[in-house]
């Protein structure tokens, strides 16, 4: 009878590069929920499963998402193995965080402009000022 394999939280903080705090954070905001043993269940055990809603937290962290959005989707894959309504959930995430990173889009590029023109501004009067220094030099 094959066992499943159990992590402590140091093992998951190093396989993941994370702090011990930030790992017991993510367990305060429900996406991870170790069994306690030892003396007074001071000792975190983390199972498979914990292991891979840490890694897809992670995932989502990188793609942007909340942790709340992040916890939404991972919480479907506790349902039933039905994927449609986990695919549907997951696809309105990302289409609102998408159109959210457009719109961050638009304001730096709109931003970027801005400065483009300044900077230009800026060259146009400094040729100035150093044209009328050549003047008055020379004169």
């Amino acid at each position: 009878m094959a066992t499943n394999p159990t992590y402590t939280i140091s093992d998951l903080a190093r396989e993941f590069d994370l702090t011990t705090r930030a790992i017991r954070f993510y367990e305060d905001m429900g996406l991870l929920q170790p069994q306690r043993e030892g003396p007074g269940g001071r000792n975190r055990v983390y199972t498979s499963r914990d292991r891979t809603r840490l890694k897809l937290t992670l995932r989502a962290k990188r793609l942007g998402l909340s942790l709340t959005e992040a916890k939404d989707i991972i919480d479907t894959y506790d349902s039933p193995r039905d994927t449609g309504p986990q695919l549907r959930k997951f696809l309105k995430v990302l289409a609102d965080h998408r159109r959210q990173l457009e719109e961050q889009m638009a304001d730096l590029l709109a931003n970027l402009d801005e400065v483009k023109t300044h900077e230009k501004e800026a060259r146009a009067l400094l040729a100035k000022i150093d044209q009328g220094a050549k003047t008055e030099r020379a004169g």
